[in-house]
């Protein structure tokens, strides 16, 4: 699908060229593709920084909205439709940082610069999102109407009428989300608002964050003496009362506010081309040792959970040098044939990676499971570099093992590996592209297991490929078994992201934490289970409701990589400057729907769909509509070319878009062996056979349109141009799409 779009925007920018900007000014530019080697072309023309493209099918619509250029004419359509990008006037960023977590709302006007005033086009927004992000909404302005995305329950969305295509809105690639707006005119100014929420990477002490921002050349207007204004601004609560200090930013930001654990920083200025590189800021928190705190607040009126919120979060601090614990360490991967190819080939990478961190003192084994269990040895070998060089040797000649998937085996026998396991860490390291049946059993037997292990039981980190797996069912076996979770969609991120699991696995500085106050308390409901470990690459947050009153101090305790114990006070503070409710949303959602979906609670589902309604966060019991509402008339006179459009203001047309949710895996995927990002051939070899016909014509052939016929007019009708003639016919004959063409060619006409 990416590579689809990425051909479409490359198409109209092609298409782009017929659109004339004035006297003196040239068509707008195609950019010219990065050497392979540094880009791939396709990722070259998706967008890097939030985008909106007019939907081109007729051909014959392109064309300046303000002047007619008279271009030679065009016949035939675009298919798939061409993607030109909007030329952009304004762009507003607002970014709020919460600890760990940032809201990102980014404001802008585009123009629908290419479409002549008389016609009008669908027009596509899509935007890119920084470290895990997650979509909150999007609202649009036209003349004479506005759109904005909505969350309605599951229930709720089985009677509403109209439903999107695929194409009209959803992820096109995990981080990147993209919106259809309807019939649009040509000439239009279009005002967008889009939101986020995204994570900031926490390294040595050091936050920093990343939001795409960096816009290609082709979307600054050509005309110099539109004004463009282009503004930044950043509010940061870092929840931690004094220690902080700004590192680095990517922008001249000027610092407008300082307050204690607040501050703020605003960049405006007038810009001749929009901002080429994406927004960066860091900060750091100045303490080499582990402290913590607790925040508290009250619900805001909207939410119907009207207990209060606390918030316990714990920092690693900076002291790299601090002692990690000795490990033991198990890798369980699956390598049924579904794994073939990228996703088994990066996994092995990442392993070899993994095993080359361990010291001496560390012991390791691996896994391969299929139908059928393979072992690299029969006990836990110490990290020698003799040792690591066998398993390595021995992954890498690992091929796919044909049939099923049997889960529940290796589980257990990595689980009976690490039982006797005395001054370290266990971990198991599960690595899969599927789903298996017997999921919740697992999940059973793994908890009465890890409940008798005692102090320091293997500690289960889950790692899903692919949206086949049960990507609910690995977070639950991760929370069951302390441990931490994560995924790749993008089988070109599997490597990358497997790494940050297992690096900040066996970084760990404190294990078995516990809080005092949580333990048999009615009254305090801690949305995890179990508390995972401290690592020094990840801060920890454990969050919940609470009804009465709160502990002024409560107590975390833990053990240190040295096995001596750990306890520290935490501070309770009640705060009103953060919006809890809606930065511990995304993992409120993510942690309930893994204990619903395992104790198969509907009073669970519900909770979660109430909270995903209400932060505007998606969930899998919620799906997300585009409402549509037509202004009064006299919203009408507003600026730009949208024709008044009579109907009803009051109640707003609902479209329901495709499903943004992961789901709960895919058995039948799974047992066929389908591989993660598996598509569908797209082109029947007849079609190929047109695009190949019409690939020389004279060099004015619009490749990107089917049936269409040469924009230019020839001195004369050459042998090349009849011979290509007869393929293209031929071509279209198979395809059973021919149509009436026409070529301008020396008056003459031919059909």
């Amino acid at each position: 699908m990416a590579e689809d779009f990425a051909k479409a925007v490359e198409d109209g920018l092609h298409l782009a060229k017929r659109v004339y900007l004035g006297k003196d000014k040239a068509a707008m530019e195609a950019p010219k593709p990065p050497p392979p080697p540094v880009q791939a072309l396709s990722d070259w023309y998706l967008p890097s920084a939030p985008m909106v493209y007019a939907v081109i099918s007729d051909p014959r619509m392109v064309d300046n909205p303000d002047m007619r250029s008279y271009q030679p004419h065009v016949y035939g359509r675009c298919d798939p439709p061409a993607l030109i990008p909007l030329q952009m006037n304004a762009i507003d960023l607002e970014v709020d940082c919460y600890g760990d977590t940032a809201f990102v709302q980014v404001s802008g006007k585009w123009r629908v610069h290419c479409v002549m005033g008389s016609r009008s086009c669908d027009c596509r927004i899509a935007f890119p999102m920084g470290n895990q992000g997650s979509i909150l909404g999007v609202d649009v302005d036209l003349p004479g109407k506005s759109y904005s995305t909505e969350l309605i329950g599951v229930e709720e969305s089985k009677v509403v009428e109209k439903s999107a295509r695929p194409q009209e809105g959803g992820f096109l690639l995990p981080h990147i989300f993209t919106l259809t707006i309807p019939q649009v005119d040509g000439g239009t100014n279009i005002g967008i608002k889009l939101r986020w929420s995204q994570k900031l990477l926490y390294n040595e002490g050091e936050f920093s964050l990343t939001v795409p921002f960096s816009f290609p050349e082709y979307v600054t207007p050509a005309v110099k003496k539109i004004s463009k204004k282009e503004k930044i601004e950043l509010n940061v609560n870092s929840g931690v009362a004094a220690g902080i200090l700004c590192k680095a930013t990517s922008h001249p930001l000027k610092e407008t506010k300082r307050q204690a654990e607040k501050f703020s920083f605003l960049y405006e200025a007038e810009v001749l081309t929009w901002s080429n590189t994406d927004f960066s800021f860091s900060y750091s928190v100045s303490s080499s040792n582990i402290f913590g705190g607790v925040l508290l607040q009250s619900p805001p009126s909207y939410d119907r959970d009207q207990r209060d919120m606390f918030c316990v979060y714990l920092l690693p601090g900076s002291q790299k040098s601090r002692k990690v614990f000795k490990k033991e360490v198990v890798f369980v991967v699956d390598i049924s044939d579904s794994m073939q190819g990228k996703p088994l080939e990066a996994t092995k990478a990442a392993i070899s990676s993994a095993l080359s961190k361990l010291g001496p003192e560390d012991s390791f084994n691996i896994i391969a499971f299929g139908s059928e269990t393979s072992l690299f040895s029969t006990s836990m070998e110490l990290a020698s570099e003799e040792a690591i060089e066998r398993a390595t040797t021995w992954l890498n000649a690992k091929s796919t093992m044909g049939g099923g998937t049997n889960m529940s085996a290796p589980l257990e026998k990595a689980s009976e590996m690490l039982s006797n396991t005395i001054g370290s860490v266990p971990m198991i390291f599960l690595i899969t592209d599927g789903a298996v049946e017997d999921e919740r059993n697992i999940c059973d037997q793994m908890k009465k297991r890890l409940a008798n292990g005692g102090s320091l039981s293997p500690r289960i980190h889950t790692f899903g490929i692919g949206s086949f797996c049960n990507h609910y069912f690995l977070r639950m076996l991760a929370m069951i078994g302390r441990g931490n979770f994560d995924a790749a969609h993008d089988l070109g991120l599997i490597e990358v992201q497997m790494q940050k699991l297992f690096s900040k696995a066996l970084s760990t500085v404190l294990a078995d934490i516990t809080v005092d106050a949580f333990n048999d308390n009615e009254l305090i409901e801690v949305y995890s289970s179990c508390i995972p470990d401290l690592s020094f690459e990840s801060p920890l947050t454990i969050c919940g409701r609470y009804q009465g009153s709160f502990p002024d101090i409560l107590k975390a305790n833990g053990i240190l990589g040295d096995m001596s114990n750990f306890v520290m006070d935490l501070k309770v503070v009640r705060t009103k400057d953060i919006p809890l409710d809606r930065v511990l949303a995304r993992q409120q959602i993510d942690l309930l729907t893994a204990q619903a979906w395992f104790s198969e609670n509907k009073q669970l589902e519900q909770e979660v769909a109430r909270v995903s309604i209400e932060t505007c966060n998606i969930s899998e019991y919620t799906r997300m509509v585009l409402l549509e509402k037509n202004k009064p008339d006299k919203a009408n006179e507003s600026s730009g070319a949208q024709k008044a459009k009579k109907g009803d203001p009051g109640v707003p047309k609902r479209v329901l878009l495709p499903s943004l949710s992961v789901g709960f895996g895919d058995l039948i995927a799974t047992a066929e062996n389908i591989r993660p990002g598996a598509v569908e051939q797209k082109l029947p070899s007849a079609a190929e056979a047109f695009v190949k016909a019409t690939s020389d014509c004279c060099g004015q052939m619009c490749q990107h349109c089917c049936c269409m016929c040469c924009i230019q007019c020839c001195s004369k009708m050459n042998d090349q141009c009849a011979i290509l003639l007869t393929q293209i016919f031929t071509a279209l004959a198979i395809i059973g799409c021919l149509e009436c063409c026409t070529l301008c060619c020396c008056g003459q006409n031919g059909q």
